[in-house]
């Protein structure tokens, strides 16, 4: 008799007992999406961006295809993974538009404003190089020859100055990864950029043994004094009063002693060039 009471009591509390809800993974989409324009949840919220995220990875991966090796998917993916958000903040299902549909243009329009963002050229500098590439087209076309800056300058109604900005604007630095494939070989590994990247601190050897027998063939029977001024002037590029002042000798007599080596090597030179003829 206890026992019979005791189920009858739960049989009770569990008609009364609000029905437990159904997890969002198992309900209607369409549903779910009309109750979040009525009553917007953080829950939900976050259930819909994770159930589209895939989305975002196939429309970066797509994009990341036709780019530079330089722009990194994950760049791509976390600006597309913003335009979702945004997307699932607007949609509206009342206006029979598929959620999918939607985003897409959102994700992609997120993606290419990151694109943008890591360009290093303003929109306002690169149409102005349109124009300058529009008139210097126009010119080649009326005249048949290369028109020179000036031209260009005049025909866009600028001075030299702004004129010479705009070359400089339309001439950015541009970033380069190290790591970035530079061409493929034979062998398993390939060659990238940091591989072949010339080190302007080192100087060519070749270069620099070439000028070392040029050195001493220019200034081979010169003085002391005379090899000084040929190695100061055009080696260390000082002027003739900086020389002057190092050797104590006045400005024009350094010009004067310098015009004489150049006599003296122009005569030695054609003498080579005699004797190799014969």
């Amino acid at each position: 008799m206890a026992k019979s009471t005791a189920a009858a009591a739960a049989a009770t509390r569990a008609a009364k007992a609000p029905p437990k809800p159904i997890p969002l993974a198992e309900r209607p989409i369409d549903q779910i999406w009309r109750e979040y324009r009525v009553t917007p949840t953080t829950e939900v919220r976050n259930f819909l961006i994770a159930r589209h995220l895939e989305l975002v990875a196939y429309a970066a991966e797509r994009l990341h295809k036709r780019l530079p090796s330089e722009v990194e998917i994950n760049d791509l993916k976390s600006a597309g993974a913003f335009g979702l958000m945004d997307a699932v903040d607007s949609f509206d299902p009342d206006r029979g538009v598929k959620f999918e549909t939607f985003c897409t243009q959102r994700i992609r329009g997120a993606m290419f404003d990151e694109l943008r963002s890591m360009d290093w050229v303003p929109r306002l500098v690169r149409s102005r190089t349109a124009k300058v590439e529009k008139v210097r087209k126009s010119i080649e076309m009326e005249t048949g020859s290369k028109p020179t800056e000036d031209e260009v300058a005049a025909r866009l109604n600028v001075s030299g100055d702004e004129f010479e900005k705009l070359q400089k604007d339309s001439r950015p630095i541009s970033m380069v990864s190290l790591t970035r494939k530079c061409f493929e070989t034979d062998g398993s590994k390939d060659v990238r950029e940091i591989d072949v990247v010339e080190d302007g601190r080192q100087e060519n050897p070749l270069q620099a043994v070439q000028k070392q027998d040029l050195q001493a063939l220019i200034t081979k029977g010169l003085s002391r004094a005379e090899r000084l001024i040929v190695i100061l002037y055009y080696y260390e590029e000082m002027t003739m009063k900086e020389i002057g002042a190092t050797l104590d000798l006045s400005e024009s007599r350094v010009s004067q002693m310098h015009s004489s080596i150049l006599a003296r090597l122009k005569a030695q030179m054609q003498h080579r060039e005699e004797a190799a003829a014969e």
